[in-house]
């Protein structure tokens, strides 16, 4: 048993990446693990072990695309599970395609699952962590929340979309016993590439190579608990890539001088 016995932990993105490593993650923790995502027979898979090894776990889906839905779910899983202690947002969609291709029905799905479905579910939870004096939110940004890169204008744009959301939750909030923890991963080993879209919102169906040869998705978990338990605003996940964002801070020239003549995929 760990520390977060009696928590309720809900995760988004649950299915696969860093999403399915934190739950696991909690769930070896102690945690009441929820898990989220588009299709039952993934999470059913990812849920089979961590019962198996004593977890509790529910199954809870749901489709960040449909806003409206969310609301209800999240109704639903304080109801029937219990009011959420830490809420994990992992779930989401990257890109891969120039400004000038890209339809502008793309940037809008990439903003509806990466920004509006993970703002409907906080809302939804909010006035219960507000009411009981404790809550945290854990929310899966990138790098590219911090400063942009090429190939990324609609998945950079809704990843900055969350930091500055999510700083005015935390500053309205902080009295009220509600925690933010922004975590800005690097090049981790999951298949985001492959699920990217592209600008006619088909999917890239590749791996980038420096995604590819990336850290691991449950060495990103690990720090990422690590930085919830210490109450982290913010933490970087990485290896030299998060050098960038100490140059966007002290050297923001430089940086993008090396971002436009960096090779991009």
């Amino acid at each position: 048993m760990g520390r977060w016995n009696n928590q309720i932990v809900w995760v988004t993105g649950a299915s696969s990446g860093i999403g399915k490593a934190c739950a696991e993650a909690w769930a070896r923790e102690g945690a009441t693990v929820v898990l989220s995502a588009r299709k039952q027979d993934t999470l059913d898979a990812v849920a089979s072990p961590l019962r198996e090894a004593g977890a509790t776990v529910h199954v809870v889906t749901l489709d960040l695309a449909d806003s409206e839905s969310l609301k209800g779910i999240a109704d639903r899983v304080q109801a029937d599970i219990g009011p959420v202690d830490v809420m994990v947002h992992c779930g989401g969609i990257s890109q891969r395609s120039r400004v000038l291709d890209t339809d502008l029905s793309v940037d809008r799905r990439v903003m509806e699952i990466d920004y509006f479905g993970t703002l409907t579910l906080t809302k939804a939870l909010l006035p219960s962590m507000v009411a009981r004096k404790t809550g945290h939110f854990v929310v899966v940004t990138s790098l590219m929340g911090l400063f942009s890169s090429p190939l990324r204008s609609g998945y950079c744009g809704a990843k900055h979309a969350l930091h500055g959301f999510f700083e005015s939750l935390r500053a309205e909030h902080h009295d009220d016993g509600v925690k933010v923890t922004m975590v800005c991963p690097g090049f981790i080993r999951t298949n985001i590439s492959m699920n990217a879209v592209v600008g006619d919102g088909s999917k890239q169906g590749t791996m980038d190579e420096k995604t590819g040869a990336g850290m691991t998705a449950e060495q990103c978990a690990a720090r990422m608990l690590k930085a919830v338990e210490r109450n982290k605003a913010e933490v970087l996940i990485g290896r030299y890539e998060i050098l960038a964002a100490y140059f966007k801070r002290f050297a923001p020239g430089l940086l993008r001088r090396i971002v436009r003549r960096a090779a991009v995929t």
